[in-house]
């Protein structure tokens, strides 16, 4: 049986404990969680406690974030990390390029060589910030065709919201095991460990990493107590682990460079486990999307998955936005989104299908590339896209061929050396709004 199909196996009938923000409980063999304390004086089955903390100690309940696990070994029973090359992975405080206003958009990633797995396929187009710091972000994209075997990966930098475009992925986590195809999103929280197995011949897509607070739903306000992404819809693993005994490479992203150590053991090695600090997966195709239904097109905020707060109220981190499937019925109203300039940044990337504001087809908006406009940068409806939907018949249209997403944050975004100068950077791409005719006729 071949690596894929093994992982394809596992990945089929996952049992999940669902509830976003929920302190969740999970023991893979009977016995193996303590009751009644977090830290007894001989752990059951002679396992250690150990917790893992997402945030301070002393952060409001709400926002506290940790979980404790029983492992088969401490996590402090390693040799010394040592530098190791970063690849194509690059981190704030981003400094290679200046600031660049200019609109940009790329076609996917290239092909990825053989024998490339998810680490050595990260491929950073650029970000803000400075992990260090806990602020900011970067926006990553992954193509990869082969498992990281025996191979781990931890971020201490951030957590990593995972959106996979092409081919599904396995995530053997320290807390258990999650399958992500595209149209579902992955998050894994700051500083746990993880391997990556494609369950397809090839896999891309596209990964957010938010040095800042930990991702959360966005507040409702008027809108009630329902509406966009449901708590219920969020699931995580059950506790799964691994008792291997052989050499195993662990790589840590620590303040923008990767470290390596390599265990004689595997770290997935957590029997139970208890906590808020736990990975998840999502399906973008149950958001709940508010809309208009009267007249104007909502700015784009609706359709807030997840939000990463800074410390000025409704001013984002960064948010993760989707465009899902939905109904279009304002009357007198022009339906795709508007003219558009913003004091926030925009990376958007395409799933499957088309956006509704830009054209798809060769050397257009395809899944696989993406778009960045950055603060203030002039953006829209391109040429073709303004001319159809300003003659079209405005009936109620269901738009459910594309899902579309965005990264939005609070910073200008500078993009890598690579991504300047990527031979997938599509040239000439503010022509996508010429011949837009004055219409003004006074």
């Amino acid at each position: 049986m071949s690596g894929i199909e093994q992982a394809r196996g596992m990945a089929e009938g996952l049992a999940h404990s669902p509830g976003f923000g929920n302190e969740h409980s999970s023991e893979a063999v009977p016995g193996a969680l303590p009751h009644g304390r977090n830290a007894p004086q001989r752990a059951p089955l002679g396992l250690y406690a150990e917790q893992l903390s997402g945030s301070a100690f002393t952060e409001p309940r709400a926002h506290n974030r940790r979980s404790w696990l029983y492992r088969i070994r401490p996590s402090a029973a390693h040799p010394p990390f040592a530098r190791t090359d970063n690849g194509a992975i690059r981190s704030g405080p981003f400094t290679e390029t200046v600031p660049d206003p200019n609109r940009l958009r790329w076609d996917p990633l290239p092909e990825p060589a053989p024998g490339t797995d998810f680490l050595a396929g990260l491929w950073t187009l650029g970000g803000n910030g400075d992990p260090a710091q806990r602020t900011g972000m970067a926006v990553h994209l992954y193509h990869a065709n082969a498992p990281m075997t025996d191979r781990v990966f931890s971020d201490a930098d951030g957590e990593l919201l995972i959106v996979p475009e092409r081919g599904g992925l396995l995530l053997r986590t320290e807390l258990g095991l999650l399958a992500v195809r595209p149209g579902l999103v992955a998050l894994i929280p700051r500083g746990l460990r993880f391997r990556v197995e494609p369950l397809d011949g090839t896999v891309r897509g596209y990964v957010c990493e938010n040095y800042g607070r930990p991702f959360a739903l966005p507040e409702l306000g008027p809108i009630g107590a329902n509406g966009l992404a449901n708590t219920r819809d969020f699931l995580a693993p059950v506790a799964a682990y691994e008792d291997i005994e052989r050499p195993t490479e662990v790589v840590n992203k620590y303040c923008g460079n990767l470290w390596t150590a390599t265990y004689d053991h595997s770290p997935l090695d957590v029997v139970a486990w208890h906590g808020n600090h736990v990975p998840y997966v999502y399906d973008l195709r149950r958001f709940n999307v508010i809309g208009s239904i009267s007249y104007d097109h909502p700015d784009p905020s609706i359709f807030t998955v997840l939000t990463s707060p800074s410390d000025t109220p409704g001013l984002a981190g960064v948010d993760f936005v989707v465009f899902a499937p939905r109904w279009l019925v304002g009357e007198d109203t022009f339906r795709p989104p508007y003219f558009h300039r913003n004091v926030m940044s925009e990376y958007m990337g395409l799933i499957e299908g088309a956006y509704d504001a830009k054209s798809a087809g060769r050397g257009g908006f395809v899944p696989g590339g993406g778009s960045l406009h950055t603060m203030m940068s002039a953006h829209g409806p391109d040429r073709e896209t303004f001319e159809r939907a300003s003659a079209a018949e405005l009936k109620p249209q269901k738009i459910d061929d594309g899902l579309a997403f965005m990264f939005e944050t609070r910073w200008p975004v500078r993009t890598t050396a690579q991504a300047a100068g990527a031979a997938h950077l599509q040239p000439g791409y503010d022509t996508v709004w010429q011949g837009l005719e004055r219409h003004f006729r006074p």
